[in-house]
């Protein structure tokens, strides 16, 4: 069983239109009312390789309660702590013209100390027999920044390894307590190290990007994956350095993509793929995402046709 770890969840509303007016009534052709989050994604995609996932959060209020019965009517299992604040929601805008899209998300509720605790208590119980744990992100107000940290420790000492996708203070502590691979984009990278990693033209600077991802995987996890958006992924591990790229940028809603490829990349953890696979799947599940309708989703063809076309090259470590 995979441990998806989902702390500020969120209901996830989506809606497309053909052409976003912002300064009118926009009239959308689709609407979409899910659960959703980070760490939702990941468990979603999971579900749909074939994974044994089990997610565990903390949730309250209407939305919270529209989470839980959205996760049981998709067939994904899901243990959350109760707590007094609301759930937050997300609200995405997909303009099919523009082939662009904008996120408005929530700060989330506050999460009392003996919420917290209890939480812990669940935590330490579904460890046991865990294959591997995804930690995704960011932490609601209340919960301690060293969380993530505290909650890889836990997960490292029962000898079940762990994803963390994190930014800020809340990433650098966790990767200190060495999970088997953290995930940051570029900027989360960029904010980590405080390396700039961007050319003038806006695109990464790759050799500056591999020594951010080897400075950070200093730092204490076993490999770090940077997602580079369009542009794959870049990865620094134990067994070598990699460049994944996808193959021509798809047109469609990128909320989640990165998600889809953190889930490729602990099904690949757990499955014992070697990197260079493992990083082709993964690539191509964020490019197969880009292209579903909404986030934690994608269509098996889109995923073949990706990963078809996914280049994978070792590069020097120096």
């Amino acid at each position: 069983m995979i441990l998806c770890v989902a702390l500020n969840p969120a209901l996830d509303i989506t809606h497309h239109v053909p052409g976003a007016d912002w300064a009118g009534v926009n009239r959308p052709s689709q609407v979409r009312d899910r659960p959703g989050g980070k760490g939702l994604n990941v468990a979603r995609v999971l579900r749909a390789l074939g994974a044994d996932v089990l997610v565990l959060g903390l949730a309250g209020g209407a939305a919270g309660d529209e989470i839980r019965a959205g996760l049981e009517a998709a067939g994904v299992p899901s243990r959350f702590t109760p707590i007094a604040g609301a759930t937050r929601r997300t609200f995405t805008v997909v303009d099919r013209v523009r082939g662009q899209s904008a996120s408005f998300h929530e700060p989330g509720p506050g999460v009392a100390a003996g919420e917290w605790a209890e939480f812990i208590v669940a935590y330490e119980k579904c460890l046991a027999g865990c294959a591997a744990a995804a930690f995704s992100g960011s932490l609601p107000a209340g919960v301690p920044e060293d969380a993530y940290a505290d909650l890889t420790g836990r997960a490292v000492a029962a000898g079940v390894p762990v994803l963390l996708d994190t930014h800020g203070e809340a990433l650098l502590r966790g990767a200190a307590a060495g999970p088997a691979i953290v995930k940051p984009n570029l900027a989360e990278l960029e904010a980590a190290t405080g390396l700039e990693l961007s050319l003038p033209d806006g695109s990464a600077d790759h050799q500056a990007v591999a020594r951010a991802a080897r400075r950070l995987r200093g730092a204490g996890p076993e490999a770090a994956v940077v997602t580079l958006g369009p542009a794959g992924l870049w990865a620094s591990t134990r067994c070598g350095t990699w460049r994944a790229v996808p193959p021509a940028p798809v047109a469609g809603n990128p909320v989640g993509a990165g998600d889809a490829v953190a889930a490729g990349l602990v099904h690949g953890l757990v499955t014992g793929r070697p990197w260079e696979e493992r990083l082709r799947h993964a690539v191509a599940l964020g490019s197969a995402a880009v292209a579903a309708p909404a986030a934690g989703e994608f269509r098996p063809e889109d995923y073949e046709a990706a990963l078809a076309g996914v280049v994978v090259t070792q590069e020097a470590d120096g």
